[in-house]
């Protein structure tokens, strides 16, 4: 594995390539600390973003993720234990990208079999005065080393007004047989959010609302541009939205949002979310083809209403 760190933000293809937009904060300093161990920790002036655990088995993830101040957004568990944390579901590590069914292979749960997601080759990691990216590139595998397709990923972290903001571009590409990404409401883009967050368990605090006005528990399986989960974490109001890029396929995508902390965007489950035949969410990308995904995370301090998370939205779309 190469680690290679660019500073200054030189290399202007990048930015062309990602489709991410410009930047929006230049009086913030980003920086990557990169280690030994396979990750990568990511500061906003000294203060500290995000680790993103680039190398781990068996798939990459980001934990912690905070909000300014140094606020942790997502669980600690099963990375760490924290008090009023549910030691439940232990695949769900903080801040992830994977699904239940590719090709037949569940690359969603830690289920003790062999599907997992390896980091193939270089890392970069970019810096530039207003945010900092990371591209990493994986070879998802399954039955010992049989290759399911690679993936590209894009994740870029910045700032903007009072929101600190992750960008997420990911293209998978089948690898000698078709991909089948599977009806299944387990994926795809998902945070394990902080306990303050949920709706449900012994220091919930949370709502949940989406792009349509929905609120609360009736947002499962429900379509929608984004989702907004927020309340107070140790005093302070913290908002974490994920929202759905329009040139993402059935966008608007389905949540997999539930009241214990666990939002995914999904435009696969539709067999679960909708009722309708298992199956109905099937889609394949055929050889030669490949299919890219686009969200952006939203982490904000202070109550933010539906209204100002939908001109956030806006100004990540181009709307």
């Amino acid at each position: 594995m190469q680690l290679h760190l660019v500073r200054p933000y030189q290399v202007l293809s990048v930015l062309a390539l990602s489709g991410l937009g410009g930047c929006l904060a230049p009086a913030t300093v980003a920086t990557i600390h990169a280690t030994q161990e396979g990750s990568a920790r990511v500061e906003l002036d000294g203060e500290p973003f995000a680790t993103v655990h680039f190398a781990a088995e068996p798939r990459p993830f980001v934990h912690p993720l905070y909000a300014a101040g140094g606020m942790p957004v997502t669980r600690s568990w099963p990375m760490a234990v924290a008090p009023g944390e549910a030691q439940d579901h232990p695949h769900h590590q903080s801040f992830w990208f994977a699904h239940g069914d590719v090709n037949g292979f569940n690359f969603w749960h830690h289920s003790g079999r062999d599907e997992r997601i390896e980091l193939d080759g270089e890392v970069a990691l970019l810096e530039r005065p207003c945010g900092a990216k990371i591209c990493a590139r994986y070879r998802w595998l399954a039955e010992e080393q049989r290759l399911v397709c690679t993936e590209e990923r894009w994740l870029t972290f910045h700032h903007y007004e009072e929101g600190r903001y992750v960008d997420v571009e990911t293209t998978l590409t089948p690898a000698g047989e078709p991909l089948v990404l599977g009806d299944t409401k387990e994926g795809i883009l998902a945070l394990r959010l902080h306990p303050a967050l949920r709706l449900e368990g012994e220091v919930a605090a949370g709502s949940i609302v989406n792009s349509e006005g929905v609120r609360d528990g009736e947002c499962w399986g429900k379509r929608a541009a984004w989702v907004e989960y927020s309340g107070p974490i140790d005093g302070r109001e913290v908002g974490v939205a994920i929202f759905d890029h329009p040139s993402n396929v059935r966008h608007p995508t389905w949540w997999h949002a539930r009241g214990y902390g666990l939002v995914a965007a999904n435009p696969f489950g539709i067999g679960a979310f909708e009722g309708q035949p298992q199956g109905t969410g099937d889609l394949t990308v055929e050889v030669g083809e490949s299919i890219t995904f686009r969200y952006r995370i939203l982490i904000h301090t202070g109550e933010w209403t539906p209204a100002r998370v939908q001109a956030a939205y806006e100004h990540y779309t181009g709307g």
